[in-house]
C-alpha cells in the first residue's frame, strides 16, 4: 500500500529555501535593488529601468496561463503556473513567475490558501498566505483613509457639495465578513458624523488594489489615484481623490506596495508575487511593474489571468496589454478530465461533498460529452492572435483513455496539447508542457484587441460578449444606458471596459454549461473606475464581500504542540 500523499503544507515545510539574495542573484536582480523581508522574502525596489523599452529589449517570451471555465472542482491553474516555470528550469530555460497575492478572506474562508499544490508551490506558503509585506493592509489602509476623509468633509460643511447619495466610495476589510455588506454609518451624536448609508467589500475589490496592479510606474500610480472617482456632486459632475486632496496621502501609503515581491518556488525559481485584483468586477490579473522586471530579468515570464479565458484572459488582453505596451507569445489554457465531465452537464456537483461516484469511473465519452467549453475557450484566445497550448492537469484519478480523448479535442481544434503532471512531480513532470510552450512561443503572434477604444462604451460591450462570449448581443437596461451616455459625456467613452458576470459559464447564467448559444447579455448597471481606467457593467449579482461558511478554513487553521502552523493546505 502506497504512503498517502502529503499536505500541501507539510511538503512546504518540509523544502529547504535559499536565502532569497541568492534566488535575486539568479536572475541577474542587483542586491541594492532588493528590500528583505526577513531571509526568504524581499521587495525589489522599482528604478529608472523598469518601463515597457526595456522589458521588450530583453526578448525574453511572455506566457499567461488561463482555464476552461471554472467548476467547484478547482483546475489547478496556479498550481500549472508554478509547474510550467518548474519545468522551464528543468528543461534548461531561464523563467520566472508572476502572480497575484492571495487574500485573507478566501484563505481563512474556503480555499485555506493559495500558492499552488502539491510539488509546484511558492514558499514560504505561510507567508504568502498571510501578510507577506504587508501590501494588502496598505491598500486596505489607503482606501479607508479616502472614505474618511470624504464623511470628513461632509462633517466639515460640503464646500464640493457631494450629493450623500450618489457616493460610490465603500469601505473595504481583508476579511470575509457578509455581515458589513450594507451598514449605516455616522450614528450616534452630531460630532459622530454624517449619518448615511455605506458598506464594505473585500480589499480586493478595491479600485486602489486594481490602480496598483495596472501602474506602469509610481509616478503614474500617482497620477490614477488622484483620478479616483468618489461619488457625484448635487449638480451631477464628478468628484476625485484629488478634489479632496486626498491622493498625496494615499501615495505616500502605497510608496512600498508598488514595489513587487520576490519569493521562490520550491525548486527555487524566482516568483514575483504582486497585487490582488479581485476576478470578477475588475481584471484579475498580477502586476504591470511585475511583468516588467521578470521580463528584464528572464527568458521566459509566465503570468496567470483570474478564471477561466472568457474573464481573466479576456482583460489581461484588452485591458492590462493596453496598459503595459506588452504583447504575449503564448496562452496556456488548463484543463482537467473532471473539468469536462462537470461541463459535460451528466452530473451535479455540490462545493464540499463528494464526486458522484460514476464521474470517477473510466468515460472518454464524458470527457467528450464536454468537449464544447475547451473548444470555445480555444477559439477565444486565438480570437486575440495568440497561440493557445492546452495543457492537461493530470490527477490520479485519471485514466490515459481519458488524456487522450482531451489531446484529440484540442489537436482536433489546431492547438498544441501536453499533460503536466507537476503537482506530484514538480518540474519534471511538466517538461512536456514546457517544450509546448517554449515551440508556441517561437510562432508569430499579432495581438489582436476585440474592440477599439475609439467605438462607443455600448459597442464595446457588445463586442466582448458577442466576439468573445458567443452571446447574440446585449440587452442594455434604461438606467444602464443613461450611464453609459453620461460617462461619454464626462470623458471617460475612450476607456476600456470590464464585465462583471458569472465566473462559472461562458455565459451570464451560472446553470449554463459547455459553449452556450443563443443567449442575450443582461446589461443592468454601469459603475466608473477612472483611477483604474476602465468602465465596468453589472450583468448579474455580485458579491464584493464575501461571507464565511458553515465551517470555515479558519476553524482548522492554527499552530500544533511543536509550534508548527497547521490548517493551510
Amino acid at each position: 500500500m502506497s504512503a498517502p500523499f502529503p499536505s500541501d503544507l507539510e511538503i512546504a515545510q518540509a523544502a529547504t529555501l535559499h536565502p532569497i539574495v541568492e534566488v535575486a542573484e539568479k536572475s541577474g536582480i542587483d542586491e541594492d535593488r532588493l528590500e528583505p523581508y526577513g531571509k526568504y522574502v524581499a521587495k525589489v525596489v522599482l528604478d529608472e529601468t523598469t518601463t515597457a523599452e526595456n522589458a521588450r529589449k530583453r526578448g525574453a517570451k511572455y506566457v499567461v496561463v488561463t482555464a476552461v471555465t471554472p467548476t467547484p472542482l478547482g483546475e489547478g491553474k496556479t498550481a500549472t503556473s508554478v509547474s510550467l516555470a518548474q519545468g522551464m528550469a528543468a528543461t534548461g530555460r531561464n523563467a520566472m513567475l508572476t502572480l497575484r497575492q492571495p487574500s485573507m478572506g478566501p484563505t481563512f474562508g474556503i480555499k485555506g490558501g493559495a500558492a499552488g499544490g502539491g510539488y509546484s508551490q511558492i514558499i514560504p506558503m505561510e507567508k504568502l498566505n498571510l501578510h507577506l509585506t504587508g501590501d494588502f493592509h496598505a491598500v486596505t489602509a489607503a482606501h479607508n483613509l479616502l472614505a474618511a476623509m470624504i464623511d470628513n468633509h461632509l462633517h466639515q460643511g460640503n464646500e464640493l457639495n457631494i450629493d450623500p447619495r450618489a457616493i460610490t466610495w465603500r469601505r473595504v476589510l481583508d476579511v470575509n465578513d457578509r455581515s458589513l455588506r450594507n451598514i449605516v454609518i455616522g450614528l450616534g451624536e452630531r460630532m459622530d458624523g454624517v449619518v448615511r448609508e455605506s458598506g464594505f467589500d473585500i480589499t480586493s475589490a478595491s479600485e486602489i488594489m486594481v490602480i496598483l496592479s495596472l501602474s506602469t510606474s509610481f509616478e503614474n500610480l500617482r497620477e490614477r489615484l488622484a483620478k479616483i472617482v468618489i461619488g457625484f456632486n448635487y449638480d451631477g459632475q464628478p468628484v476625485t481623490a484629488a478634489d479632496l486632496k486626498a491622493d498625496g496621502a494615499l501615495s505616500v501609503i502605497l510608496q512600498d506596495a508598488i514595489n513587487p515581491n520576490l519569493l521562490q518556488t520550491l525548486e527555487t525559481t524566482p516568483a514575483l508575487i504582486h497585487a490582488g485584483p479581485f476576478g470578477n468586477i475588475a481584471t484579475g490579473n498580477s502586476s504591470v511593474v511585475a511583468d516588467y522586471v521578470g521580463l528584464e530579468h528572464s527568458g521566459y515570464v509566465i503570468t496567470e489571468a483570474g478564471f477561466g479565458a472568457d474573464m481573466g484572459a479576456e482583460r489581461f488582453f484588452n485591458v492590462k496589454c493596453r496598459v503595459s505596451g506588452l504583447k504575449p507569445d503564448a496562452a496556456v489554457l488548463v484543463v482537467t478530465v473532471r473539468s469536462l465531465k462537470s461541463h459535460s452537464g451528466l452530473y451535479k456537483i455540490v462545493p464540499g461533498k463528494p464526486l458522484p461516484e460514476d464521474m470517477l469511473k473510466e468515460s472518454p465519452e464524458d470527457v467528450r460529452a464536454g468537449a464544447s467549453n475547451l473548444q470555445k475557450h480555444i477559439d477565444i484566445v486565438r480570437s486575440f492572435g495568440v497561440q493557445p497550448v492546452v495543457a492537461i492537469n493530470a490527477f490520479p484519478t485519471d485514466f490515459n483513455s481519458e488524456h487522450e480523448e482531451i489531446r484529440r479535442i484540442a489537436e482536433e481544434a489546431g492547438a498544441r496539447v501536453a499533460v503536466h503532471r507537476g503537482v506530484a512531480q514538480g518540474g519534471k513532470g511538466t517538461m512536456e508542457l514546457a517544450d509546448a510552450v517554449a515551440e508556441a512561443c517561437d510562432d508569430v503572434s499579432e495581438l489582436n484587441f476585440t474592440y477599439e477604444l475609439t467605438d462607443s462604451l455600448e459597442t464595446k460591450l457588445e463586442k466582448v460578449a458577442t466576439d468573445v462570449y458567443g452571446a447574440d448581443g446585449i440587452e442594455v437596461t434604461p438606467a444602464a444606458r443613461k450611464q453609459l451616455k453620461l460617462y461619454e459625456e464626462l470623458g471617460y467613452g475612450e476607456l476600456p471596459v470590464v464585465i462583471a458576470k458569472t465566473h462559472l459559464s461562458i455565459s451570464s447564467d451560472a446553470s449554463l454549461k459547455g459553449a452556450p448559444t443563443g443567449w442575450t447579455l443582461p446589461v443592468r448597471e454601469v459603475r466608473l473606475a477612472a483611477g483604474a481606467g476602465y468602465v465596468y457593467a453589472i450583468c448579474g449579482t455580485m458579491r464584493t464581500m464575501p461571507g464565511l461558511s458553515k465551517s470555515p478554513a479558519a476553524e482548522r487553521i492554527g499552530f500544533d504542540e511543536d509550534g508548527r502552523m497547521v490548517g493551510l493546505f
